[in-house]
């Protein structure tokens, strides 16, 4: 069914317009927050599996990798683990492994700990916090 819109009247074609608009954004904004909301978590568990068990193990009863074990890692001071041979920057460093000093680190290793010889960076927030909250868990 078209509406008549009189020329005469070009408020209301004005009006339609700005109408249309803001459900347009309005869709589109409601679009993005259903992805976002109903998004699967990420599973924690399996990134690290696929990301970092490579170079680290979970077990503290475990020889050394290229990294060092990961067992209880969070809130542990950087650089402490027996056996495994650190880094300058880590023998220096007064780091305590929490959410934000893991965060930075996973995302570029070296601006958190100079001489860092870790390779892996990870650009995607929510990968970070999913392998932060399964190493968490492990404390």
């Amino acid at each position: 069914m078209r509406v008549p819109i009189r020329r005469g009247n070009a408020v209301r074609q004005k009006d339609v317009r700005y109408l249309l608009t803001a459900v347009w954004l309005g869709l589109l904004s409601s679009a993005a927050m259903a992805q976002t909301e109903g998004a699967p978590a990420l599973d924690g568990a399996a990134l690290f599996k696929q990301q970092c068990s490579a170079c680290h193990t979970l077990n503290a009863a475990d020889p050394p990798r290229q990294g060092p074990t990961l067992a209880g890692v969070y809130g542990r001071k950087a650089g402490t683990v027996p056996g495994y041979k650190y880094s300058a920057g880590f023998q220096k460093t007064d780091v305590v492994w929490d959410e934000t000093h893991l965060d930075a680190y996973l995302t570029n290793p070296q601006s958190v700990i100079p001489g860092s010889m870790m390779p892996y960076k990870q650009s995607k927030a929510p990968v970070r916090k999913a392998i932060i909250a399964f190493l968490k868990e492990q404390h």
